[in-house]
């Protein structure tokens, strides 16, 4: 039997990095709060994505545990940044990152 081809680690790493940038630019474009969320969770989803390569690389499980954590935390991220965001949509009628002056003092 002949083994199964493994995908190099640089194809992981470059596809890392073009959902990394699509994060990034996401957030610094849009105005938009809610797409800014989604391209913080593309970053950190990137971010994983490198993680696991790198430990299924080195035949750790390292890598994986830290990506458990990462998710979690960025669950987290996402319930508290949404109720944020339904607060401020009731109070001003917009998710327009640039209107929205609330937080000012």
């Amino acid at each position: 039997m002949t083994p199964a081809p493994t995908i190099p680690l640089v194809y992981y790493q470059v596809l890392a990095a073009i959902l990394f940038t699509i994060g990034v630019v996401g957030v610094l474009v849009r105005r938009s709060a809610l797409i800014i969320f989604m391209s913080i969770e593309l970053m950190l989803n990137a971010v994983n994505l490198s993680f696991v390569a790198f430990s299924r690389q080195h035949a750790s499980m390292d890598g994986h545990i830290f990506v458990f954590f990462v998710m979690a935390v960025a669950a987290a991220e996402v319930a508290v940044g949404l109720a944020i965001l339904v607060a401020i949509f009731r109070n001003r009628d917009t998710a327009n990152v640039d209107d929205v002056r609330l937080l000012r003092g």
